[in-house]
């Protein structure tokens, strides 16, 4: 493909703060960037122009795409319909393979099973019908999540006898759901890989990532899995990237589970986007996840990946963003704020980055 000079326009599906940020690393490269959403977000905030519509607007989305140059998003939830109506007009990269993969958990487990990546055993519920062989296939105890628009623990309810079921599934709205063994795991960690369209990958260092509540909490790096459980992690990232031929940056979440285990690893979820637990990149290496992605999508050679320091990402979340002036003044710290004007709990407002000196076996 052809690399789009600066000056060029990047369209982005999607108003949320992941936006807010790949514009602003755009921006750095000389690029100017156009939003398009169904909700005013805080991208909207720093972009060079923006339009709000719905993503059933068959007539917008086609004034939205040729405006632009080549479009991306920043969410997976865009609707295929939608991706589709602009990559008629101009390039969406990443393509709809990536989307459809990422939108529907069944689809995201049979695909990447189909590819004898190992995954948590898992049963689909449709109805209450289902609920005795469910338990009879994955066990107890185990996760009833929702196959669409579940994130940051919604949509998800854990269970640990087959008398929760039937609440369970009235609580995520009796829609068509899968059912997932609970894994025990020793950490869960993540794979940040970028990849180009020529198919030139390369990939953040692993981090190790703590939820609460469904709720990513804190990520850090080094992760010091062993090095040949981060080669096999690397593997599956690029296995899965390559299947979907994927241009920009995909994130794979995974649970580690231990050197004993013929298969250390055992791959959580997808995402086919810059993501949170990438967000220290913007201050521990010279190239983010959000430039690199921008590279990706407009042609550009793909930055370095390497890290000058050891870092820790820490969300904030709800009220904890007014603690803004104490990390402003703290040495080390990287603060970053997303502009929203509301704080909600379980709302993501910002995060702080902790950086300290590369250890020798970073």
């Amino acid at each position: 493909m052809q690399a789009l000079p600066p000056g060029s326009t990047i369209g982005i599906l999607g108003g949320g703060q992941l936006g807010r940020m790949l514009i602003l690393a755009a921006a750095r490269l000389g690029f100017k960037c156009h939003v398009y959403t169904d909700v005013v977000g805080t991208a909207c905030d720093v972009a060079a122009s923006s339009m709000i519509g719905a993503f059933d607007d068959g007539a917008k989305l086609a004034a939205f795409a040729a405006d632009v140059d080549v479009v991306t998003y920043e969410f997976e939830n865009v609707p295929l319909s939608a991706a589709a109506a602009v990559e008629r007009i101009k390039p969406v990269r990443p393509g709809s393979k990536s989307l459809e993969a990422s939108q529907d958990r069944l689809v995201e487990k049979r695909f990447i099973s189909e590819l004898s990546i190992p995954i948590a055993p898992f049963a689909v519920i449709d109805s209450a019908a289902d609920f005795d062989a469910a338990i009879g296939t994955v066990g107890l105890p185990a996760i009833l999540k929702t196959r669409r628009l579940g994130y940051d623990g919604k949509g998800q309810v854990r269970i640990a006898n087959a008398e929760e079921m039937a609440s369970a599934f009235d609580e995520n709205g009796r829609g068509a759901s899968v059912f997932e063994s609970v894994v025990e795991f020793a950490c869960e960690v993540s794979v940040l890989v970028v990849r180009n369209a020529a198919g030139e990958t390369r990939f953040y260092d692993i981090a190790l990532n703590h939820h609460e509540g469904g709720i990513l909490r804190t990520s850090s790096v080094p992760s010091n899995l062993p090095p040949p459980h981060q080669a096999r992690a690397r593997q599956i990232a690029e296995q899965i990237a390559t299947a979907l031929d994927h241009v920009g940056v995909l994130a794979v979440e995974m649970f580690y589970v231990g050197g004993e285990h013929s298969e250390p690893l055992i791959v959580n979820e997808i995402a086919p986007r810059v993501h949170n637990s990438g967000h220290w990149t913007i201050d521990a290496c010279q190239v983010s996840q959000f430039e690199n992605h921008m590279r990706a999508v407009v042609g550009w050679p793909l930055g370095t990946t390497d890290r000058h320091s050891d870092a820790q990402m820490s969300n904030l979340v709800g009220e904890e963003a007014n603690d803004w002036r104490r990390l402003a003044t703290e040495p080390g710290v990287c603060l970053h704020l997303y502009g929203k004007s509301e704080a909600r709990p379980g709302r993501k407002m910002g995060h702080f980055t902790r950086l300290k000196a590369q250890s020798s076996d970073g």
